[in-house]
């Protein structure tokens, strides 16, 4: 629940560490994709509890989910909360596109008035947001001194008690497993719009007597499109190579033995070699180029790392593609 002190000339908005049925809703929706682009909450200074001139100032991205992210883990505390215009795009993301960064955050202090409201001149930031704000110029500018607190909002409470010290921990970016899973469902549900295009052309080339595509084409895409889209960021660390279109292909790999294997390859086999070799080079490359896609909400990656991968991975993958899908048309049809 939001309200605003209409009684003071600096707009200051009250927020709780209690998250409603709404925010989790809320949540929960853009977990799946949906309505991702536009949730984020007004940019300015919040209030959480009854913060007075010295409490802390606490800096984060206007995208809900990660705002709703650190006021929850604030209970118990008295602490202001200034928001920037990130256009509704996280911390991390933000201070690589420089929405997160030393411009917007000079401005945001100048709108909101902070120097009125508070009398130290500290802001804890987001460690993930280091690369995109210029520490030295917020102070020559604002006077404010830039302290940059845990990667983790769980760590929030822990960093300010202990006199704004952090551990080893909790500069540390995990991305365990659970971190790698709760991103999996955006992956899937992106790639399922395209995969319904897909299925469109698939079934026109069917009435075109193009095909026959059936049952086998369509579970053996849908497993690779899983494979590719959750199997592999959940098992990132296990498996074998640094390229993510490799760990991608790999499994995509296995996947299309597997499937080969389901129809009666190599003893009993139920189509032809082509239809085979066909899947064999599209099944695997479908994979590889979901798992590619990861990379983008890694933090095993560098860009420099990423554009390289991609100018070898990407042209590899469209050949793939194009002479996999001509072999299993042709093993079709004879």
């Amino acid at each position: 629940m939001l309200s605003i002190d209409t009684k003071r000339e600096i707009k200051i908005i009250q927020t709780s560490t209690h998250l409603d049925f709404h925010d989790k809703l809320g949540a929960w929706k853009v977990r799946w994709g949906i309505d991702r682009m536009n949730y984020k909450v007004e940019p300015g200074l919040y209030r959480v509890g009854n913060p007075d001139g010295s409490s802390p100032v606490l800096v984060t991205a206007n995208y809900k989910l990660t705002f709703d992210s650190m006021r929850k883990e604030l209970s118990g505390l008295d602490t202001w909360i200034l928001v920037l215009d990130t256009k509704g795009v996280n911390v991390w993301c933000a201070a690589g596109k420089g929405t997160f960064g030393t411009t917007e955050l000079i401005n945001r202090l100048a709108i909101t008035q902070l120097d009125k409201v508070v009398s130290h001149r500290t802001l804890i930031l987001p460690q993930l947001g280091a690369p995109g704000v210029s520490a030295h110029e917020i102070t020559k500018h604002t006077g404010f001194k830039v302290t940059y607190g845990p990667v983790r909002a769980k760590d929030i409470k822990e960093f300010i008690q202990a006199g704004m010290k952090a551990t080893a921990e909790m500069r540390t970016v995990q991305f365990n497993t659970y971190d790698r899973l709760v991103l999996t469902p955006i992956e899937f549900v992106g790639t399922m719009k395209i995969s319904l295009m897909i299925f469109g052309v698939l079934f026109l080339l069917n009435l075109m007597g193009l095909g026959p595509f059936g049952w086998v084409d369509f579970y053996g895409y849908m497993g690779a499109v899983i494979v590719g889209s959750v199997l592999t960021p959940v098992l990132l660390p296990w498996i074998p190579g640094r390229a993510f279109a490799w760990k991608g292909w790999l499994l995509g790999f296995v996947w299309a033995i597997l499937v080969n294997g389901l129809n009666g390859w190599p003893y009993e086999p139920g189509y032809s070699l082509l239809q085979a070799l066909g899947y064999i080079l599209v099944f695997p490359a479908i994979s590889a180029y979901l798992a590619m896609n990861f990379t983008g909400s890694s933090t095993y990656t560098s860009f420099s790392g990423v554009l390289k991968e991609m100018r070898i991975a990407i042209p590899a993958i469209i050949i793939s593609i194009v002479i996999g899908c001509l072999l299993i048309m042709i093993g079709s049809i004879i």
